[in-house]
């Protein structure tokens, strides 16, 4: 898929992924290449915050798209919303080259014991 991590902390995770190799049949970013960005990035920042000797489960994910991406590469900004003990919930924002919102993604994680 071709996702490049950029930054990668419990708080803030970015990275992206090209639209090219990544399109729906017709010439879109396909829906779910977002959502593996957001899931990808939500899970691992999740993951930062558990620390040694725990894990991330996703229990819940929801993703609107507001706008397509054609060319170029789509970002992806996840940003905690609540880091708790045994939950923590991100929302992932997509953008386009140009910055403009292209869909929006929210991932609550379980956090337990590996």
């Amino acid at each position: 898929m071709g996702m490049q991590i950029l930054e990668l902390s419990a708080q803030r995770a970015v990275g992206t992924i090209p639209v090219e190799g990544n399109r729906q049949p017709v010439g879109l970013l396909h829906g779910g290449a977002f959502v593996v960005l957001a899931e990808s990035l939500g899970s691992m920042a999740a993951t930062v915050h558990a620390g040694p000797g725990r894990i991330a489960v996703g229990i819940e994910l929801n993703a609107s798209h507001s706008r397509s991406a054609t060319t170029g590469v789509v970002t992806g900004t996840c940003t905690a919303i609540h880091l708790g003990r045994t939950l923590c919930t991100h929302e992932i924002v997509l953008t386009d080259d140009e910055g403009r919102r292209c869909s929006t993604v929210r991932i609550t994680n379980l956090l337990r014991d590996a």
